[in-house]
């Protein structure tokens, strides 16, 4: 089980990192909601622990931010806010749980393996194909004529653009628009970086399907 562990007090997280990690969870572990974003981004967690009050984005921003990218990992959130009206917005916010510090390390894992052990949801994963390829999208594998590989959130996001109009050139404001979103202020480099990125997935599993760079306008999945 892949935890990830958001907690700005270094002393806390550290020593959560390890108690965690003894009872044979692997713990990933950041200390502010901006870079806890970004873990999420690249690396599917079977749950998050997310500690609410945060430098740089605060634990409830988060949330909000998961809940709305569609990402629906369990989220536990840890914090010294403990009347009911914060219990009642956390859990208003897409939390699974609200821990209220301090709090007893066993306790805690009892709650995590109560988490863990609810059934996925039974809907089935639809893949979306082109060529020799298969993605999907929950969990984020790509499969090709000689393996598989999963992709970060945001190579994913990317990928899925192409899979749904393939053949089609996308340009370069439709593709930052649909993966970083309207209000990002990334540069375009990040977007030829990515395009790299996909491009080596795609060697790395062995397909004939291709990214061109169309020209003026943007990029094309080909075969």
């Amino acid at each position: 089980m892949r935890i990830l562990l958001v907690e700005d007090d270094k002393n806390l997280n550290f020593s959560l990192k390890y108690s965690l990690e003894q009872e044979k969870f692997d713990v990933d572990s950041c200390f502010d909601g901006e870079e806890a974003l970004y873990y999420i981004e690249e690396t599917p967690y079977d749950l998050i622990l997310l500690d609410r009050m945060l430098p740089v984005r605060d634990g409830i921003s988060v949330l909000k931010q998961l809940r709305k990218d569609g990402v629906n990992t369990p989220v536990i959130l840890l914090t010294a806010l403990g009347e009911v009206n914060d219990k009642i917005t956390g859990l208003d916010c897409g939390a699974d749980d609200y821990l209220v510090k301090p709090f007893d390390l066993q306790e805690l894992c009892a709650r995590i393996r109560t988490i863990l052990r609810r059934p996925a949801q039974l809907s089935p994963l639809k893949a979306l194909t082109f060529a020799d390829l298969s993605f999907t999208s929950e969990s984020l594998t790509l499969t090709g004529p000689t393996g598989a590989c999963t992709l970060s959130r945001r190579e994913g996001a990317l990928l899925e653009s192409f899979l749904r109009r393939p053949n089609q050139p996308l340009s370069r404001q439709q593709l930052l628009l649909k993966v970083w979103g309207p209000d990002s202020d990334v540069e375009e480099g990040n977007l030829d970086n990515y395009m790299y990125f996909l491009r080596r997935r795609l060697r790395s599993v062995g397909s004939r399907a291709r990214l061109v760079t169309v020209r003026s306008v943007g990029y094309r999945l080909e075969e």
